[in-house]
């Protein structure tokens, strides 16, 4: 199997895992909430979802992205579920959402056992960070769009992933 790989400013990081594959069923993977109780991506089964991958709410590009996906929640009148997940600390994620007013995406850390990075392929090896990624699951659990962001600073294709959310909502 060939080594996948990202870019941070230019310099090469390995992913770990398999890369997700659109019209394929969307890999389980467990994951902390703020709350320390501990989430499977199964749980949402049966909706629409939208996962938004980011390596840090403490950087720029992240935190925009998850300010922008929060804001295009409401626009989806809730027939989507959006989740942002990263490595950060579920402390660290809910301080980011309090100070940010981020309300309408639910935050969810995969650093205790990063099961998520590796059954997304989205775990950087050299850093124990997940890279940029946005994932659209329809409500029968199949991926519908993929989009592993090349260079982990740039922001991932909003509008194409907010039309594959649009599409599967109106297919629920």
């Amino acid at each position: 199997m060939e080594k996948r790989t990202v870019t941070l400013k230019g310099k090469p990081l390995t992913l770990a895992g398999e890369a997700v594959q659109v019209g394929k069923p969307a890999p389980n993977a467990r994951l902390v909430r703020q709350d320390l109780s501990t989430v499977e991506l199964a749980t949402f089964r049966g909706q629409p979802m939208l996962l938004s991958v980011v390596p840090s709410l403490d950087t720029g590009v992240c935190a925009t992205q998850t300010k922008r996906f929060d804001q295009e929640a409401a626009k989806l009148a809730d027939k989507v579920k959006i989740l942002t997940i990263s490595m950060d600390l579920p402390f660290a994620q809910k301080r980011f959402c309090s100070a940010e007013q981020v309300d309408k995406v639910e935050v969810l850390s995969d650093h205790r056992e990063a099961s998520f990075g590796l059954a997304y392929g989205t775990l950087v090896e050299e850093l124990r960070l997940l890279c940029r990624a946005v994932f659209v699951v329809d409500r029968h659990g199949v991926v519908r769009y993929a989009e592993y962001v090349p260079e982990i600073a740039e922001h991932p294709n909003y509008d194409a992933a907010l039309e594959a959310a649009r599409v599967v909502a109106e297919e629920s």
